[in-house]
């Protein structure tokens, strides 16, 4: 990812807030030259000082046959926000964009063994549907085993997490400002929660 310095992003803490809070991604990998995506809730997991990515899908997308084949990449992006040039000091300015995104590197495992893929189904309930729990836990064994078969289950081992918080750091204190205020009474969630990034710093 093309990251100019002054928008780069190297805190990891913060970094794992945003793709746990972020936690959506893109998946992508690559065959024959022709790159391939799918659109997957992620578990983010601390191992042993390693970061982990785990997530399944469906066994009839081709795309669990590239997995182990090469290396992965899962884009996390959210919340993003056009900045008009009304907000700028100077008449001769052009629009842009803020938008903060993490792209994570690594290979991929597939997860096999039955009680794994038990226990990597309740981490995801726990984390996206705590409610549902109590339901998952009273199905019957078979409907679960049924299930798993439908299903191709990995976990990614990042070895490279690159950030870019493109957040107007290279405008003036005022041209921010009034971006912020402008955002901070906007009735678009993402233009609120760009303000809020932006006030971090």
């Amino acid at each position: 990812m093309y990251i100019p310095k002054h928008f780069q992003n190297t805190d990891n803490a913060s970094i794992l807030e945003f793709i746990r809070k972020y936690s959506f991604g893109t998946l992508i990998t690559s065959q024959d030259n022709i790159p391939v995506a799918t659109h997957l809730p992620f578990l983010v997991e601390e191992r042993d000082g390693e970061l982990i990515l785990v997530s399944h899908l469906a066994k009839a997308n081709p795309q669990e046959k590239q997995l182990p084949a090469g290396e992965a990449l899962v884009i996390f992006t959210e919340p993003h926000a056009y900045i008009s040039p009304k907000h700028y000091e100077k008449e001769q300015s052009v629009p842009t964009w803020n938008y903060i995104a993490v792209h994570a590197y690594g290979k991929a495992t597939i997860i096999e063994a039955e009680d794994e893929l038990l226990a990597m189904m309740e981490k995801m309930i726990t984390q996206y549907d705590t409610a549902y729990l109590n339901q998952w836990n009273n199905l019957p064994a078979e409907f679960k085993t049924r299930m798993f078969k439908g299903i191709v289950a990995f976990e990614i081992k990042v070895t490279s997490l690159q950030a870019k918080n493109k957040l107007s750091q290279n405008r003036s204190e005022t041209e921010r400002k009034s971006i912020i205020e402008s955002f901070e009474k906007s009735d678009d969630t993402n233009e609120v929660e760009i303000a809020k990034y932006m006030k971090k710093g």
